[in-house]
């Protein structure tokens, strides 16, 4: 089945069930299953995906980007860059006279100026901007919560890591992947904590959960962020 709103068209299989409510799902390719008790007309199923549309769309479109892989990025003027969990369309300035290439953030633009414009260039520029902002937000999100832990890092630092987010060695010493600053502050958070726990139990024990979801309740939240967001993390 298809359904067109608010100039789009989705295209639906519709299951009826043994069940009390619609519900929408989307499967692992982008596909979506609306799941509806039996008897239920189509005009109230259509109703019930018009008021979740922007939802569903959102979701398929996540879905199907992940399948196509890390975006290809084209440094042009407008073209939109995570930071803190938002996109923001990016500015690309010529500037002979500076010494160094660097990003500004101005809450709408993230405003770049380098000495030439190459790919490459803004390519490091903005790396350069998420590792400083990536170290300022973690070691403020260490300080608010040394609150719940006896024990210090030793030390912290920004890495490039393609495996993890976040690691904890048995000295204590954190490390923290740059791309955490394309996510949300409540996510970096989480992520802060779940090294800081580290600290204390080196293993992914139930005591070490049992102390993450002490101080973040809702970590399962933070996680799923990141597995649905990191295809989209990228420069």
């Amino acid at each position: 089945m298809k359904h067109s709103y608010s100039g789009e068209t989705i295209h639906f299989e519709l299951k009826y069930k043994n069940r009390k409510s619609i519900g929408v799902y989307v499967d692992g390719y982008g596909n979506l299953e609306v799941h509806a008790p039996k008897g239920t007309q189509e005009e109230s199923v259509f109703e019930f995906l018009e008021g979740h549309w922007d939802k569903i769309i959102q979701k398929s479109k996540e879905v199907k980007g992940r399948l196509n892989g890390p975006q290809i990025k084209s440094y042009q003027h407008g073209e939109p860059f995570l930071y803190l969990g938002k996109s923001f369309p990016i500015e690309v300035h010529h500037s002979p006279e500076i010494t160094q290439d660097y990003v500004t953030f101005n809450n709408e633009i993230l405003n770049i100026q380098v000495k030439v414009i190459e790919d490459e260039r803004i390519k490091q520029a903005l790396k350069r901007f998420y590792y400083k902002q990536c170290k300022s937000i973690v070691e403020k999100s260490i300080s608010s919560h040394q609150q719940h832990f006896k024990t210090k890092p030793r030390s912290v630092r920004i890495s490039d890591s393609r495996t993890t987010w976040g690691t904890c060695d048995g000295r204590r010493q954190l490390t923290f992947n740059w791309k955490l600053a394309m996510s949300p502050l409540e996510v970096i958070d989480y992520v802060v904590v779940h090294e800081m726990c580290h600290m204390v139990h080196l293993n992914h024990d139930r005591s070490f959960w049992r102390l993450v979801g002490k101080i973040v309740p809702d970590y399962k939240e933070k996680e799923r962020w990141l597995a649905d967001s990191s295809w989209k993390m990228t420069v």
